[in-house]
């Protein structure tokens, strides 16, 4: 797999042009959702490389990334004389990027991408790593491969165009970030003001985010082995966003609110498993509490969050594995926990 060039911006149209002029292509189409083609695409549509690129716009929300939209996505190439030298810009979050870089690796067996993440979420996990892919059959990034962008451009001016939830959904990936390296930058994110977000703060720290992601994926880049750090929170909160999804008149979570609700769960497993400190335990979940509230279900849906526990990506056979830590920046990967363990953890989760 190609290594990409992640770009912590300082000067926007300079670093695209750049990216572009690096990437050899004889067409230029970039993909937008209705939103970030609103409230993005102006910013980067007088820039000279890109006055003549084709847009492609698709539906918002995680919602529409699905076949119906990668299927429009590559028509839209084709049909508007895509080659296998043509360049697919992806403008948008996490939902485009993903469906953008799958588009791009599959169309004529694949053609070059960059990606430019409008959202943090985008920015501090979806446009690094090289995952893509789309939703299937009820079930989150069922389909794809991995294949990374040529360049990520990440610039947070972007994020002035973001709602206060959408700064909390791409943070609970960076919270995830800092428990798994350090404490002091597990300490950090504990300190900063989600209420009042500083950008050039934030800029910063999601420059370290962003590499804490890329040393691992360096080093595990098919995630074999050690990338499955990146999976903390993951496996409850996949549960968690799966079930908001198909629950009727429940509404959606965020994939990020979904993170941090399944990093309560899985810390408790820590806490009861590998031995992870109670104290700080109860620091992360009260941090969470007081900026992501709550998700309300039953025990009586605890038996389906399970059974959508054991349709992840990560388990082996009918074993639901989890990440785990026994410490902050102790990670324990490949762990198992008991169907009544499992409850326990729901049951600390509402109980909050």
């Amino acid at each position: 797999m190609m290594e990409q060039r992640v770009i912590i911006s300082k000067h926007l149209q300079t670093e695209i042009a750049t990216a572009i002029s690096e990437c050899e292509h004889d067409k230029i189409f970039v993909l937008t959702d209705e939103t970030t083609h609103e409230k993005c695409w102006p910013v980067l549509a007088k820039q000279f490389g890109l006055r003549n690129a084709y847009v492609i716009t698709i539906q918002s929300t995680d919602s529409h990334k699905d076949l119906t939209s990668l299927s429009h996505v590559w028509k839209e190439l084709g049909d508007h004389g895509a080659t296998r030298h043509s360049l697919l810009i992806n403008l948008g979050g996490g939902m485009v990027t993903d469906l953008g870089g799958f588009a791009a690796s599959t169309f004529k067996r694949g053609i070059d991408f960059i990606n430019i993440p409008t959202t943090l979420l985008a920015m501090v996990d979806a446009s690094v790593g090289g995952k893509t892919g789309i939703n299937f059959n009820g079930l989150k990034n069922e389909i794809g491969v991995f294949n990374n962008a040529r360049f990520v451009i990440l610039d947070t001016e972007f994020l002035r165009t973001l709602d206060d939830k959408n700064i909390r959904s791409g943070y609970a990936e960076m919270l995830k970030h800092g428990l798994i390296s350090d404490e002091k930058h597990w300490a950090e994110l504990l300190n900063f003001d989600l209420s009042r977000p500083d950008l050039k703060q934030l800029q910063t720290m999601l420059a370290y985010s962003v590499n804490v992601k890329k040393h691992i994926v360096k080093k595990d880049p098919h995630e074999k082995d050690i990338r499955k750090a990146l999976n903390l929170g993951h496996t409850f909160g996949h549960a968690f966003e799966a079930f908001s999804l198909d629950t009727p008149n429940k509404e959606p979570l965020l994939h990020g609110y979904a993170v941090a609700f399944g990093l309560i769960c899985e810390l408790y497993l820590s806490s009861v498993l590998t031995g992870f400190p109670t104290d700080k335990m109860r620091q992360t979940v009260q941090f969470i509490r007081e900026n992501y509230g709550s998700f309300d279900f039953s025990c009586d849906d605890y038996d389906r969050l399970i059974e959508l526990m054991h349709h992840d990506k990560k388990n082996t056979g009918a074993t639901i594995n989890f990440t785990l830590l026994a410490g902050i920046g102790n990670i324990r990967i490949n762990q198992t926990a008991s169907d009544e363990l499992i409850k326990e953890a729901l049951d600390f989760f509402r109980e909050g």
